[in-house]
């Protein structure tokens, strides 16, 4: 099958999240698959211009908005064997940030509008046009609209990945008219109203054919009230054409054995790996010791990953446990703050690194025994999946993606390759902290923990194959 991936963000071009790692990743292991896939993307200002220079000028369009039009050029690259589109428009996307602007409605129609009139003038036609995330979410309206009757779209499916439910491009009814080309008819449950509103990632949930999103926990949990944003309703309403597919890692750029910026390459020795935690405690000035765990985090430091457990308890455990803490992030300032504030306290004990740089994350999941997740939700999470390819031994609360991925160890049978917490509770949190450094400590436990590990990865490979029959699937 033909497929066309459109998403708002892809590395190695542009990157604020997991989203991005995704459309970097699926399209090169879905053409291992035998399909033949090419990305769309807006061409933003921060793309670098190295990137930038290599892009080939393909076309110009007309872009229709509202009661006018809009220039649209079409820029091109090849990436790994990966077709690459670019909308470029420096109006809507010339700007310092990617996301927001008061005009975001705006910027992401223009953008939906424009990839469906590429869509129509290429010499190649998707079979399947996969939409990511809320930026992508009219592409399935429009599809059922405006472009209903058009030739070019004949036979052609869409398929929705929802990677993150509580971003979902809620804007003034107004847009529907002004901005849209549709009318009132659009302002229903089953269209895009939405307390009033319009709802992006709405109508892209009622208007395609199958809906996706990043594990299995996660499309159970978003059709509950609790995770479900208030979009619970609609998706038990479409239950019988939702799919949770876990997200895999690009385990050829996240790999220990080939990671240049790791001090000592491993594969699976713990004594390459003390190696990489002695270098990283001279390199952040914590005592040099092989003996301490080291509990590693590299995260946005926001609520919904879980800091305010951590807030509650980090005096505690540090005070009464003798571990080494290792943050690195940026996010809401009380969290940055509570971490500055602990290692001015316990400067032996916590190195708080806030901000963020890819090497040192790499840096941190080499030289770390354990690495702490405890997200009040999760709909994937990378970094869990990263760990375990470092070899550090996740803990998380049992939430999304973080289910799907990691098993709670169980030193009788021997069998799991982490450590879980249900309630989202700290002191349960803290049981499970306490409770995997007592392992720690106990040589030949953690080494049937490492052994699991090792066996618990998740390539790309096992993701896509589930992607491509949910592409089928869209055809019986």
């Amino acid at each position: 099958m033909n497929i066309l991936m459109i998403g708002s963000e892809c590395t190695p071009f542009i990157k604020t999240g997991g989203l991005a790692d995704v459309l970097g990743s699926l399209p090169q292991a879905l053409q291992a698959e035998g399909e033949e896939v090419r990305i769309v993307l807006p061409k933003y200002e921060n793309i670098s211009d190295d990137w930038k220079g290599q892009m080939y000028h393909l076309d110009e369009l007309t872009v229709q908005m509202g009661w006018r039009n809009q220039y649209a050029g079409v820029e091109y690259i090849e990436y790994n064997g990966v077709p690459v589109y670019f909308i470029d428009n420096e109006y809507y996307f010339k700007r310092s940030n990617l996301y927001g602007y008061d005009d975001e409605a705006e910027r992401f129609v223009f953008f939906n509008r424009a990839v469906m009139e590429m869509v129509r003038k290429l010499d190649w036609k998707p079979d399947i046009l996969h939409c990511h995330d809320w930026q992508t979410g009219l592409i399935p309206v429009f599809l059922h609209t405006h472009y209903r009757e058009d030739p070019a779209f004949e036979d052609m499916k869409t398929v929705f990945t929802i990677h993150n439910l509580k971003y979902q491009g809620i804007f003034a009814s107004s847009v529907l008219h002004d901005l849209m080309d549709l009318d009132e008819r659009m302002m229903t449950p089953d269209g895009l109203e939405f307390f009033g509103d319009i709802n992006f990632m709405k109508g892209a949930l009622n208007f395609v054919d199958h809906i996706t999103t990043v594990s299995e926990t996660y499309a159970n949990e978003i059709q509950t009230p609790y995770y479900g944003e208030n979009l619970d309703g609609v998706l038990r309403s479409k239950s019988d054409r939702l799919s949770g597919i876990v997200n895999g890692i690009d385990d050829k750029a996240y790999n220990p054995m080939a990671d240049d910026s790791i001090a000592f390459p491993y594969r699976s020795s713990l004594l390459k790996k003390c190696q990489n935690k002695m270098w990283l405690q001279e390199r952040l000035e914590l005592p040099v010791r092989k003996d301490v765990p080291m509990i590693g985090i590299v995260s946005r430091l926001v609520e919904q990953k879980g800091f305010d457990l951590v807030a509650r308890i980090i005096d505690e455990i540090l005070s009464t446990e003798d571990i080494q803490l290792v943050i690195l992030g940026t996010g809401e300032y009380d969290y940055e703050q509570m971490f500055q504030w602990a290692q001015s306290k316990y400067p032996t004990k916590l190195s708080a690194n806030i901000m963020f740089s890819e090497p040192l994350s790499r840096q941190v999941y080499a030289a770390s025994d354990m690495f702490l997740m405890p997200s009040r939700f999760e709909p994937c999470g990378i970094g869990q999946l990263i760990a375990l390819r470092y070899l550090a031994a996740p803990i998380v609360r049992e939430t999304g993606g973080l289910v799907d991925t990691v098993k709670p160890f169980h030193e009788k049978t021997g069998e799991g390759n982490g450590f879980t917490f249900t309630n989202y509770n700290a002191h349960d949190m803290l049981f499970t902290l306490r409770r995997a450094i007592e392992f720690y400590h106990d040589k030949d436990t953690w080494k049937k923990l490492i052994k699991n590990i090792t066996k618990s990865q998740f390539p790309w490979k096992y993701s896509a194959r589930r992607y491509v029959e949910v592409y089928q699937s869209t055809f019986e």
